[in-house]
């Protein structure tokens, strides 16, 4: 897909991977619609792309909330008339073995990670079939096809939704609506940090062999590679 001038939506762009992707993508011509949950810095970076006289939206969104999720794609549909892209990024981590990891924020992270990407399908498919087609990217992780302790719980929401995206890349594929599942491996942002703990597991760390983690930026780029070539799958190393 030529990326200039296409109607983008980028779920958790106030940071890092998303962040990183809403100021490529808005580089390369789209006009992006940026939702996280902070306002304010929301606001901040979609004032910086102006200032660089970039086409870019702020949308605070819950993406845990379906009537946030809704009420985004609602919005950018009124403000532009069409959504061309949806990247599903926004995402959190749980860390603890399975044997003792908080039930609670398992919940918590599967309606962000699961739940929430399928609403925003579910929301914008309509959209993108009044106007003839579109390609949803849904951010999973490598952690999906590895068994890493202490991270589980996290890597079985990444899991299912790669079955969520295979399943759905099929069912759209007579109406023109394509899907791309993006795999990043470790990345350089406060992901880690942000992950939920409890005082019993907050020490727990999952052993990660890698010789240096990428970057945001370099993450950036292969999403924008694959919302211009449009593999089933898109990996660091292809």
């Amino acid at each position: 897909m030529d990326i200039q001038d296409k109607v983008v939506i980028i779920t958790g762009a106030s940071s890092g991977i998303g962040l990183a992707t809403a100021r490529l993508f808005a580089q390369e011509g789209a006009k992006v619609a940026l939702a996280a949950r902070s306002a304010d810095t929301l606001h901040t970076i979609v004032n910086e792309l102006h200032e660089q006289h970039r086409e870019a939206l702020a949308v605070p969104t819950d993406m845990s909330k379906k009537d946030e999720i809704e009420s985004l794609v609602n919005r950018v549909f009124q403000q532009y008339g069409r959504i061309d892209i949806l990247i599903n990024n926004a995402g959190q981590a749980v860390r603890g073995h399975v044997a003792d990891v908080d039930i609670d924020q398992f919940r918590q992270i599967f309606e962000l990670n699961v739940i929430g990407p399928v609403e925003a399908m579910q929301a914008i498919v309509p959209k993108m079939r009044q106007n003839g087609g579109g390609l949803i990217i849904n951010v999973s992780s490598t952690a999906a096809h590895m068994h890493l302790p202490v991270i589980g719980a996290y890597a079985a929401t990444k899991a299912a939704l790669n079955m969520i995206s295979d399943t759905a890349r099929e069912e759209l594929a007579s109406e023109n609506i394509r899907i791309t599942t993006m795999f990043p491996h470790v990345t350089a942002t406060n992901f880690g940090k942000n992950s939920m703990a409890t005082p019993k597991t907050n020490h727990l760390r999952p052993q990660l062999n890698v010789p240096e983690p990428d970057s945001a930026e370099a993450v950036a780029q292969k999403i924008l590679d694959a919302a211009r070539h449009e593999p089933h799958e898109q990996y660091m190393d292809r």
